[in-house]
This record gives C-alpha cells, structure tokens and sequence, in this order.
C-alpha cells in the first residue's frame, strides 16, 4: 500500500514505530489508546466465541459514555463513591443498549448484524442530540459539549500522561477472569459448544437464547465501560465524536487476538500503537486520515479470509 502511495514502506514503518513506542509519550499515547480496544475487544471475543455477531461495540460504548457522563453531570453523587456508580453506570448503558438486540435474536431470530450495526447510529444521534441541546454546556462558546464533570468523578492517571489506569486495570481483570471463564468453567464450555454447533447444543441441553442474552450483556457492558473511561479518564466531558471508531477497531483486535481474551491484550496494543503511529504518519508523510483505517481494514480482510479457510472447506466439482 506505500508502495502504490509513492512512499518508502521502510520509512513509513520506522515513523509509526518511531511514534507509538519510540518514546516515553508515545508508549504512554499507544497504552491509552489500547484501554477502549481492549475492553470492546475481549467483551466482542466473548461474542464471537458464540458466533454471536456484535458489530455494535461502538453505539454500545456511546450509550456507556452517555449513562455515566449524565451521572457525573446532573446527579449528586457521593465523592467517595463517583468513580464506582460511574463505572457502574457505563456497564449498565452498555449492557442494555447491547440487550435489545440480544433478546431479538434469541426470542425472534433477527439477524444481530443488522440491529446492532443500526444500533451504532440511533446511539450516535442520542448523543449529538444531547450536546447540540439539553445537555449542551453553558460555557462552550457553541460548542457540542457538555460542561466539564466535577474533579471528584474524574478518575486518576499515570502522573505526566493520559493513562487511566482504574479503567486499564480493569481491562486487564475482565481479559484474565473471561479467558478462565470460556476454558475452565461450565458457562465457557456452553459458549464454546454453540459456536461450534448450534446443533449439537440443542441434543446436550444448552439453552441457546440465554448464552446469546449472556455474552451480549457482557460484551455491551464492557464497550460501556470502556465509554466510562473515556467520559471520565479522558475527556472530562461528553462531547461529539467522543470515540474515534474505538468500537468498530475493537472487531480486528478481538479477531487478531483469535478470539482468545489474553491474547486481545496483545492485540489491543498493536492495533493502537497502529492508530498513534497513524496520526504522526499523517503530519510527516501527509497520508490522508483515512489511511489507517484503509490498513487496518486489510488486516480485518485477511484475518476473515483466515477463518473462512479454516472452518470451511473447498471442494471443486469436476
């Protein structure tokens, strides 16, 4: 793809490099961007170990950023319990945006892509509707944001960069505690019998429409999380274009992991030393923003031409 752009594949991978982990800031840039992938990756891994197909991480990180941003706003919150219902909170907005289409599925067989992909968009508008009105603050000079959360509901960071680390650690947990949940307890072996077979769950008595209900409240309500943290650790307000597409990146790190939640933590980081580098590829080599997302759908192209050759065989007819 350089080569066809006229640049020098060589120099270009040098400058990501260079960006992302070249650096004390840029380590600490490619960490903070790695905590929203990571959550809406492992949660979007669960999912996909069920093939139930969640392409709505993103309106699910919204509607947690959304929950918690109007907690921390508008609700009297005890100081020493914000971060907590804050959190609470963006699990909660993520898990019920995410049941919708879970109990579509699971009660009446509508297809998931659908409704969690136009699920993204309803989201999106519920928040731009929000900060161009009611919620819109007093001192944004027209902009589309809300004023700024108090300092109590604002959660800590690594002193001199961006990093989140409540949010970051809880990542980390949720990575370590679903790999032991879908290899070592009887609900993972259930999710890993369905997306396998359908079938075959049916004759062992698994009851479909409860694991499909399960793992999308746990893959919303991290995506929700991961909002939270963005609401709170980052931002400090809600405003328009609060994720940059975190949700939609989270399907190639959960399918660059394989699926495997402590693998996504490897994954996340790549993908998101990808995105850094992005952004100082651009101002060095003037590549257009949409680049990156060019790249990273290539990789998204391969990893799925992967699967398919792995779990379907070919067979040509003579």
């Amino acid at each position: 793809m350089f080569h066809v752009l006229g640049v020098d594949p060589l120099y270009a991978f040098n400058r990501i490099y260079m960006a992302s982990l070249g650096s004390y800031y840029g380590i600490s840039e490619t960490i903070t961007k790695s905590i929203p992938l990571l959550l809406c990756g492992v949660g979007l891994a669960v999912a996909y170990k069920a093939k139930v197909w969640n392409i709505g991480a993103e309106g699910q990180l919204l509607m947690g950023a959304i929950v918690s941003g109007g907690l921390a706003l508008f609700t009297p919150l005890p100081p020493q319990l914000a971060i907590p219902i804050i959190f609470l909170g963006g699990f909660i907005g993520g898990a019920l945006w995410a049941l919708i289409p879970a109990v579509l599925k699971a009660k009446f067989q509508v297809n998931e892509v659908i409704t969690t992909l136009m699920m993204n968009y309803i989201a999106e508008r519920i928040l731009l509707y929000l900060v161009y009105g009611p919620w819109r603050g007093k001192e944004v000079w027209g902009f589309p944001f809300t004023s700024r959360i108090p300092s109590y509901a604002r959660l800590p960071v690594v002193p001199g960069t961006r990093i989140h680390y409540p949010t970051l650690i809880i990542g980390l947990v949720s990575a370590v505690l679903l790999f032991f949940m879908l290899s070592r307890t009887t609900i993972g072996f259930k999710v890993r019998v369905i997306g396998e077979s359908i079938r075959a769950s049916n004759y062992a008595g698994i009851e479909y429409s409860k694991i499909v209900i399960l793992v999308m409240i746990i893959s919303g309500g991290l995506a929700g999380l991961a909002g939270a943290g963005e609401v709170a650790g980052i931002q400090h307000m809600l405003r328009k274009g609060i994720s940059p597409g975190y949700g939609f990146t989270a399907i190639i790190v959960a399918w660059l992991g394989n699926l495997n939640p402590l693998l996504v933590i490897a994954s996340s980081l790549l993908i998101a030393s990808i995105l850094v580098g992005g952004d100082a590829i651009q101002i060095s080599i003037g590549l257009s923003s949409a680049f990156i997302n060019l790249f990273n759908g290539t990789i998204l192209i391969f990893l799925l031409l992967n699967y398919f050759l792995s779990e379907y065989e070919i067979i040509v007819r003579r």
